[in-house]
């Protein structure tokens, strides 16, 4: 039975200094599974350009405004610190060791802090003092390479692949380890150098072991997994939607072959020869239906199929609202915290974290006065800001 909780981390205390992209997310999964992160944000905005209340990589966490250039923002960020258990932050190599907060300062103050960085070249390496996105990560580690037609440019998988799945989550895992460590007898804390091309280049770990073995071939759309074969790949339906196949095992190809009508027609998958017939055939046979019969067709069956939905769609699946896979809070429709635990499950507790909304609450939680202090220029304790558009400071997170 499920105990009422914030989540396996509650407990943790989180320093995020704002950046966007892959930091923010990683602190966000941290915040969902109960950590209390404190998002450290600029005068100005950290650059994404969209109304802060519906950014929704900030929720769960409490956020203050701080000037780290100047002397009293740094302390502020310091005295934070020496409360803290993690630090996230994602700006370029160097960076924050010129605004004073960098590992050496912060592991000075405490010993046992996890200092997590997130980057998309890593701490070294010629392209380290570089600008970089998503892609431009994925492109030179192969990954980008392999998705999309043989006939076409690579296709652009937003940006899931690199900063999230490559970035975001290897800083987690790697922030999690060092605090297990931390937390041992004679451990101690460490910096977590996370960078969006060490991540995604192992993530093809298991593509490099059948490359090896000559069982992929280095191009797209020749493999088993790229939409090489026929019966895994998508279709057109009839009115224009899509149907996603992956009736890789025999058992399941067979299923898939029968219910979609085709058992008399279609050539031996084994034929590799005929597979442009089998894939032929395949495509025909769906644009004779709509995506919603197609549906209908496969539902619970052990064939692979499912309907390609849009974002909008996704939340109506009966499958995921069953599982509450995604919530709604605030009035935004949202991914519900994952992974889920039977003890401690995460929730989505508080909104977007408003750019120094919640200065006053975390001085007195955290025990740091010093957060009370006026910003630079300003004549009462530090207030929430407008959002602004990106700029290219020094303090912009470029790892994303």
């Amino acid at each position: 039975m499920a105990e009422p909780g914030n989540g396996p981390l509650s407990g943790v205390r989180v320093v995020e200094l704002a950046g966007i992209g892959p930091g923010p997310f990683a602190a966000m999964l941290l915040a969902d599974l109960g950590a209390d992160v404190v998002r450290v944000d600029r005068p100005g905005g950290a650059g994404l350009g969209i109304d802060p209340a519906y950014d929704i990589t900030n929720r769960n966490k409490r956020s203050v405004l701080v000037d780290l250039k100047s002397p009293d923002g740094v302390a502020q960020v310091l005295e934070l610190v020496e409360r803290a258990d993690v630090l996230v932050e994602g700006y370029r190599p160097g960076v924050a060791e010129r605004l004073g907060v960098g590992p050496e300062e912060c592991l000075t103050r405490n010993p046992r802090l996890v200092y997590g960085r997130m980057t998309g070249w890593g701490q070294e390496g010629p392209l380290a003092d570089t600008a970089g996105h998503d892609i431009g990560y994925i492109a030179i580690t192969g990954a980008l390479g392999m998705i999309g037609p043989p006939d076409g440019p690579p296709a652009v998988p937003a940006n899931l692949v690199g900063d999230y799945a490559g970035g975001s989550l290897y800083l987690v895992i790697g922030v999690l380890a060092a605090l297990q460590h931390a937390r041992t007898e004679g451990g101690k804390g460490q910096v977590v150098d996370a960078a969006i091309v060490d991540g995604t280049a192992h993530l093809t770990a298991m593509i490099h072991g059948m490359l090896a073995a000559g069982g992929w071939q280095d191009r797209r759309g020749a493999n088993l997994l790229d939409g090489g074969t026929p019966f895994y790949g998508a279709y057109e339906t009839a009115d224009g939607g899509h149907m996603a196949v992956g009736a890789l095992e025999k058992r399941f190809y067979g299923e898939f072959i029968r219910l979609l009508g085709i058992e008399e027609e279609a050539p031996s998958r084994d034929d590799l020869a005929a597979w442009g017939e089998l894939r032929t055939v395949i495509a025909a046979r769906f644009k004779t239906r709509t995506r919603e019969e197609w549906t209908a067709v496969f539902q619970e069956s052990d064939a692979c199929v499912a309907p390609v939905l849009s974002l909008r769609e996704a939340p109506r699946h009966p499958h995921l609202a069953a599982r509450g896979t995604f919530v709604e809070h605030g009035g935004i429709t949202q991914p519900a915290p994952a992974p889920r635990f039977s003890h401690t499950p995460g929730a989505v507790r508080r909104p977007p974290a408003l750019p120094g909304a919640d200065t006053e609450e975390i001085a007195r939680d955290w025990q740091a006065p010093g957060l009370l202090a006026p910003l630079p220029g300003a004549s009462s304790p530090a207030a929430p800001a407008p959002p602004a558009g990106p700029s290219r400071t020094e303090q912009k997170d470029t790892a994303g």
